[in-house]
């Protein structure tokens, strides 16, 4: 674990309020990587055998009927097939040099019961999602 990988997660919205012992707990659980452009993260209806976190570059969303959606760093990926255990509802590409932490389920759960604030740091961005979702929905019935 390095001291650049707890600061950059540091930078992350997501680990914001996470202090500093639990924060080197998600760097020691967490696996670093680094993918091309093109590379595909996850595939959609796969199961999900963990979550991604980005800390630089650009990644598109590949939902089905939908328009694709593109994140950068800071971003978190993967996350709703570990809380709903179903299968990817999305493809996730790298659309440019991707470096970020990839945590797996078991990594996952123990990082939200010891550190409980990593959910509730969730809760904004998944309650942005289903917003957006629902509104492109209504778009798309009402045309």
């Amino acid at each position: 674990m390095s001291d650049e990988l707890v600061g950059r997660l540091r930078e992350i919205p997501l680990f914001s309020e996470v202090d500093d012992e639990h924060l080197r707990r998600v760097a020691e659980m967490a696996t670093s990587f680094e993918v091309g452009s093109g590379f595909v993260l996850i595939e959609h209806g796969q199961p999900g055998s963990g979550m991604f976190v980005l800390i630089d570059g650009t990644i598109e969303i590949e939902l089905p009927n939908r328009a694709p959606i593109t994140r950068g760093a800071g971003a978190f990926v993967g996350e709703l097939s570990l809380l709903t255990d179903t299968p990817r509802v999305a493809r996730v590409r790298a659309r440019t040099a991707v470096r970020g932490v990839a945590i797996s389920r078991a990594a996952f759960w123990e990082l939200l019961d010891s550190e409980p604030r990593v959910a509730v740091g969730m809760l904004p961005e998944l309650a942005r999602r289903l917003v957006e979702s629902e509104t492109e929905t209504r778009l798309i019935e009402s045309s």
